[in-house]
């Protein structure tokens, strides 16, 4: 809090709680006229150096304030904040609650007439005022998440410099070498704790879109804040720009990334090195999320970094988290154990393989060896079953190989195994057909479906065709969102297996214990607790994971147990709390207007 005499008059300022002290001046302070007279309550440096940055801008008050939307209030600005901040007649006179600009907002969202253009507007809204934009999507998060990513962002990002309207994140590539840091801190935040990044190769099941890409970011870093609660003063989205190997976007004049060839080996890899450490050295202890990069980097980034800095993949082990889960939630309807269980995986790259090691590891930990567990985890990739026999098969296929003959096709392996469940992450559309899930529901009597494949135009089959193909019986989850199905008098309602459910709450327990890495053992404890969080009530309605408008309870319990392995692991950079889960909810974001005056 801070006294101002401005044009003669005395008036206190609050800073909004989600900014960080020396950004708040600094954006703030910048607006007020080089007149004004600067009184900080605590030291005579601190003074000085804020009547300097007073003098920085000659921009008036009030038309700085609306065009900045960390603080930009827009109608809900109260008379006493128009009169003190210079913005009587820039804004229309009657005087707004934020419920009720949510509700104008809501209006204006309805009237659009497809996803991307809701996408489009909601995007506008979070350029000009964040808290409005937060508080409209956590208030409508399972009708709004749908828009702001999966499905909706994967059209976005194929169209992403077609609807380009303002830059948000960080552009890197090659040549910024040697300036990466120079170039973070560019960023006007300085208090970041987790930052997305990608290279666009592999952005979701829409292959290599290149810096178009950067929606994923943006949309994750959105999510982390709606759903974990997480300030978006404290999140920074990355995109890694080293070229396209989409010909496409290369001919194509509104593309927005470089035009050439993806660079690979040395120098990529050289880039790669100079962000993380610039990382460490701009924004020590950030949590950096790897997103979206293709397999042949994917696995091998995350074995370099995971024991050096504060990183984890989202696609192999978020996937692999949310899946699990899935897999926890369903043995309460079957019974049993994960041992019990055959598992047969379309798809052997990074959500498959990480997915296969995180059940394979919680096997181990039912009292299974290694060996033992991964003999209950099959795959079929593009060459058909992962076989000891194949001589095509990268190191982290063969962990997982087989001994048995060949087969060709995932029907085929399906009649041969008689899995009792089937997992798709293949970006394959429409590989669970009919003949597929009628087998499944022939060798048993509540099959368990996974068609995780995002966007809805790759996945491997809809809610309707798994609940009409296996009688009703399947239990099933995807990836993107589907409406309940009546089937023969009963409705069924399709889980979403989103890695909403993991991400942010594991990110919420690494920022809250300041935790030096990110481990295996935090996804499969976060997998547990969400598995625990299904209702059952929910079981009874097909639902295996918690409807989204918990998702802010459901993250808060898994950030509390992640925090807890930090500690027990002596993870940690900061002591524990007395009281841990009080001190996460007292970091929770809340988007409600602060008074300014």
């Amino acid at each position: 809090m801070y006294t101002i005499n401005f044009e003669g008059e005395e008036m206190v300022i609050r800073f909004p709680k989600d900014l960080p002290e020396n950004e708040a001046l600094s954006k703030f302070l910048g607006h007020i006229n080089s007149q004004s007279i600067l009184k900080k309550n605590r030291s005579s440096d601190a003074s000085q150096r804020l009547r300097r940055q007073d003098r920085i801008s000659n921009f008036p008050a009030g038309a700085a304030l609306l065009r900045d939307p960390g603080l930009n209030k827009g109608t809900a600005f109260t008379e006493e904040e128009r009169d003190a901040l210079g913005l009587q007649g820039l804004l229309p006179p009657r005087v707004y609650t934020i419920d009720e600009q949510v509700r104008r907002v809501i209006w204006n969202l309805n009237k659009k007439p497809t996803d991307l253009e809701r996408y489009i507007f909601l995007t506008s809204l979070q350029d000009r005022n964040k808290t409005l934009f937060y508080r409209v999507l956590i208030d409508n998060i399972e009708d709004l998440m749908p828009i702001v990513y999966t499905p909706t962002v994967g059209q976005a990002c194929q169209e992403y410099g077609q609807i380009f309207r303002r830059s948000r994140g960080i552009f890197i590539t090659a040549r910024d070498k040697g300036n990466i840091a120079g170039l973070l801190r560019n960023w006007p935040y300085k208090d970041i704790r987790v930052i997305v990044v990608t290279d666009g190769e592999r952005i979701l099941g829409l292959g290599d879109l290149g810096a178009d890409g950067m929606g994923i970011p943006v949309g994750k870093l959105a999510l982390y804040t709606a759903c974990g609660g997480i300030s978006p003063a404290m999140s920074l989205p990355v995109t890694i720009d080293v070229g396209t190997e989409n010909q496409t976007l290369l001919d194509d004049p509104l593309y927005i990334g470089l035009r050439h060839r993806r660079q690979r080996g040395e120098p990529f890899d050289e880039l790669i090195e100079e962000f993380i450490v610039a990382v460490q050295q701009v924004f020590p202890g950030a949590m950096i999320q790897f997103e979206d990069f293709g397999n042949v980097n994917a696995f091998r980034l995350l074995e370099k970094y995971r024991n050096e800095v504060c990183c984890f993949n989202d696609d192999i082990q978020g996937t692999a988290a949310v899946t699990l889960a899935g897999l926890y939630s369903s043995l309460r309807i079957t019974g049993g154990s994960l041992k019990d269980h055959k598992f047969l995986l379309l798809g052997a790259g990074e959500a498959g393989i990480g997915t296969g090691n995180l059940i394979a590891a919680a096997m181990v930990d039912e009292g299974l060896s290694e060996e033992e567990a991964r003999q209950r985890c099959w795959y079929v990739d593009s060459k058909g079953l992962v076989v000891k026999s194949r001589t095509d098969l990268s190191g982290h296929k063969r962990l997982f190989a087989q001994d048995h003959p060949r087969i060709a096709t995932f029907y085929e392996a399906v009649k041969a195994l008689k899995p009792t469940a089937i997992i798709g992450v293949s970006g394959q559309a429409k590989m669970f057909g009919r003949e597929v899930l009628q087998a499944m529901a022939e060798c048993n009597e509540r099959p368990i479906v996974f068609s995780l494949s995002n966007p809805t135009t790759k996945t491997e089959c809809t809610a309707e065709e798994a609940y009409t193909w296996t009688e009703g019986r399947a239990i099933f989850a995807s990836g993107s969102p589907f409406d309940p199905v009546m089937f023969k008098g009963r409705k069924l309602v399709p889980a979403q297996g989103n890695n909403v459910y993991i991400f942010p709450g594991v990110g919420l327990g690494v920022i809250a214990s300041r935790a030096r890495l990110v481990t295996d053992e935090m996804f499969l404890v976060a997998a547990r607790v969400l598995a625990q969080e299904v209702s059952e009530t929910d079981l009874k309605i097909g639902r295996i994971f918690p409807p989204l408008p918990r998702i802010r309870e459901v993250s808060m319990a898994v950030a509390v147990a992640v925090a807890e392995v930090v500690y027990k692991r002596g993870l940690a950079t900061k002591p524990r709390p007395d009281d841990l889960a009080a001190s996460i909810q007292s970091l929770i974001y809340e988007p409600e207007y602060q008074s300014y005056v």
